[in-house]
Order: C-alpha cells, then sequence, then structure tokens
C-alpha cells in the first residue's frame, strides 16, 4: 500500500535552493521518510565580522557553511516526529561537509506537499557529527503555512 506522501515523492518539482522533496520509496511506512533537502548556505571570509565558527577555541571561517547564500547545497536527511519534536538527520554521510561539524543556518524549507506549499522550519545550530554514525542530527524543526527565516 502507498502512502500519500510516497505518491508525492515520485512527481518532478522544479529544483529551487529552499526546498526539500520526497525521495521515491516503496512506500512503507517506516516512522520516518526519506528526503533531500536543497539550501542555499554559506558567505565570503570577510563577511564573518566577529566570528563564524569556534573550533577548540578558535574562530575560524568555514566555507559553505552559516548564514548567506553563497553555496548551493543538498543533503538526504530522513524527518522522524516523536510526540511533537520534529529531528532530520542526514543519511548520506559526507554530503554537507567532511568536517566533524556543520553551521546550519535558519531556513525554511518549501515542501510543497498536499497540493499547498507548507513550509519545514530549520533553526540555526551548529551541529556536531555523531561518533557511531558520522551522521548529523539537526532538532527544533517545526511546519508551518508560512516560512518562518528569510533564509539569508
Amino acid at each position: 500500500m502507498f502512502v500519500s506522501v510516497a505518491l508525492v515523492s515520485c512527481v518532478d518539482k522544479p529544483q529551487t535552493w529552499k526546498n526539500i522533496i520526497v525521495v521515491c520509496s516503496n512506500g512503507e511506512k517506516t516512522g520516518s521518510e526519506n528526503y533531500t533537502m536543497f539550501v542555499n548556505i554559506g558567505h565570503q571570509a570577510s563577511d564573518c565580522k566577529n566570528s563564524c565558527v569556534v573550533v577548540s577555541g578558535q574562530s575560524i571561517h568555514v566555507d559553505c557553511q552559516g548564514f548567506g547564500h553563497q553555496c548551493n547545497t543538498s543533503a538526504a536527511v530522513t524527518l522522524q516526529q516523536v510526540g511533537t519534536a520534529i529531528t532530520a538527520t542526514t543519511t548520506d554521510t559526507f554530503g554537507l561537509t567532511n568536517e566533524d561539524f556543520f553551521n546550519m543556518p535558519a531556513r525554511s524549507l518549501g515542501t510543497g506537499e498536499g497540493g499547498s506549499t507548507a513550509y519545514l522550519n530549520i533553526p540555526a545550530q551548529l551541529v556536531e557529527r555523531d561518533t557511531a554514525t558520522l551522521q548529523f542530527t539537526f532538532t527544533g524543526l517545526t511546519y508551518s503555512a508560512k516560512p518562518w527565516y528569510n533564509n539569508d
């Protein structure tokens, strides 16, 4: 039996760098769904005023991380909801970065599901790679009818 989300997943969608789409699956409901998120992130090193990321006490700039829209990037993720808590965990180990951390800026990603656009809102957060799975997990995600963040 196919769930409605799986049916939406196979529809061709225009690729923009601020959306999240369901990946085609065999339709089995597993408690989490596979997605690909497309985001614009990052800025020039000269735009790091005080600090971008502090690593081992050092303030450094890392390309394609943090505020801005210098880089177009994508990552395969699974979304999972337990109660009201929604998380996204990467499934492509080095899709976002080879670093052991990722500075995710606040982003609202259009879903286009259900015939009208909803948004998955990801608050800004510095996440560390899980030492066992090597994946990143983003927390505090919410859905809304309008974007919460302007993606700058």
